[in-house]
């Protein structure tokens, strides 16, 4: 009977020790920004659901090639570290709350979420 009991309790801390990462693994939501396509007009770029501690390079507008995108809106539940640099790189950098957002006058290029 006892052996029973220890042989549940390990299985269901194997479960919860493999179910815990994949949950804490994205951050849940939607960040979004504006940048301007290659034919000069703005447009709303989205990450919904954005891995956590991995640099994202944004979608038209993540090389160094293309102008910044701006004005971005952190509609997640984890805090956002932007950056002017594609790779995350670069000293310019600004950390948004969960929630929050900038004005038009802040350009990113990466953003990690913690």
């Amino acid at each position: 009977m006892r052996l029973r009991h220890h042989t549940a309790a390990a299985l269901g801390a194997l479960a919860l020790i493999i179910t815990l990462p994949n949950s804490a693994s994205a951050a849940t939501g939607q960040f979004r920004y504006t940048y301007e396509t290659d034919e000069g007009y703005e447009a709303v770029g989205f990450l919904n659901a954005p891995a956590s501690r991995q640099c994202i390079n944004l979608p038209g507008a993540g090389s160094d090639g293309l102008p910044p995108a701006y004005a971005p809106k952190n509609l997640t539940d984890a805090t956002a570290t932007v950056f002017l640099g594609a790779d995350c790189e670069g000293g310019v950098h600004y950390t948004l709350r969960p929630g929050g957002g900038a004005s038009e006058r802040l350009k990113v290029r990466s953003v990690v979420f913690s």
